[in-house]
């Protein structure tokens, strides 16, 4: 089964970098878009935000330079993340970052 994303845009919260219990780096940060789509041929103004989180390697080599208002190109997967208090979002596991 395919669960693939690619996405464009400023990093709008973060980055916080932590390391878990067992000494893996973690990188989170909250990705912004915005653009004009094409649906139903009209165009569509749109946006989102979206939590990121990279870890291991490209936590370290990828997030380094990043910072609040970076523009950036992110792909990786889509996961849902549960909170401690029960609330639920999707989660974007980057593979690889770019500067745009």
């Amino acid at each position: 089964m395919t669960n693939r994303l690619e996405l464009a845009g400023v990093i709008s919260k973060g980055p916080v970098r932590r390391q878990s219990p067992a000494g893996i780096p973690h990188c989170h940060f909250v990705l912004e878009h915005r653009s004009t789509q094409v649906e139903a041929d009209l165009p569509r103004q749109v946006f989102c935000r979206l939590s990121v989180v990279a870890s291991g390697q490209v936590s370290t080599q990828q997030t380094q330079n990043l910072a609040l208002g970076s523009h950036i190109k992110v792909s990786g997967f889509l996961a849902y993340q549960t909170s401690r208090q029960g609330e639920g979002k999707l989660v974007l596991h980057a593979d690889n970052i770019i500067d745009i």
